[in-house]
C-alpha cells in the first residue's frame, strides 16, 4: 500500500510543480528585465566591464519608464530629481535627490517617474558578481 501511494504521490508530484513554475514564468522578465534593454531612451551604457556597468540615466520632465530591474548599485545625482518609484506589488513611493549627492541603492525592481517639471540626470554604477545581489 505505501509503495502504491508513493508511485502516486510521485506521478502528481511532477506536473504539480511543473504547472506551479509555469504560472511563474511570465513574472520573472518582468522583474529581471535591463533598463537599458527595455527603455534605451532613458539609460544609456557608457562603460562596462566584469564588475561594473556605468549608466548615464536621463529623464525629462514628468517622463516614465518601464518596470525593469538593476543590480546592486551607486547613483550619483548631476541635477537635482523628484522622482516616484513603483515596484512590482503596485506600491508607490517618492525618492528626492540633490545635485551631488551619492547613494546606495540595493538590488531593485522598479517604474521610475519624474514628477518634477525639470529634467534630471545621475550616473548608476552597478555591481556585478557575488556584490550584485547585495541588500
Amino acid at each position: 500500500m505505501r509503495t502504491q501511494l508513493y508511485l502516486v504521490a510521485r506521478k502528481f508530484a511532477a506536473p504539480a510543480s511543473l504547472a506551479f513554475a509555469l504560472q511563474l514564468l511570465p513574472l520573472a522578465p518582468a522583474m529581471a528585465q535591463d533598463a537599458a534593454k527595455v527603455d534605451p531612451k532613458h539609460y544609456k551604457v557608457e562603460f562596462e566591464n566584469d564588475q561594473v556597468r556605468v549608466l548615464r540615466i536621463t529623464y525629462g520632465p514628468h517622463e516614465k519608464s518601464v518596470m525593469h530591474s538593476h543590480p546592486a548599485s551607486v547613483a550619483v545625482f548631476l541635477t537635482d530629481a523628484n522622482v516616484q518609484f513603483t515596484t512590482p506589488d503596485g506600491k508607490k513611493g517618492p525618492a528626492v535627490a540633490k545635485t551631488g549627492s551619492v547613494q546606495w541603492e540595493a538590488a531593485v525592481s522598479h517604474l521610475p517617474e519624474n514628477l518634477g517639471d525639470k529634467p534630471f540626470e545621475l550616473i548608476q554604477i552597478e555591481l556585478k558578481g557575488k556584490h550584485a545581489k547585495t541588500k
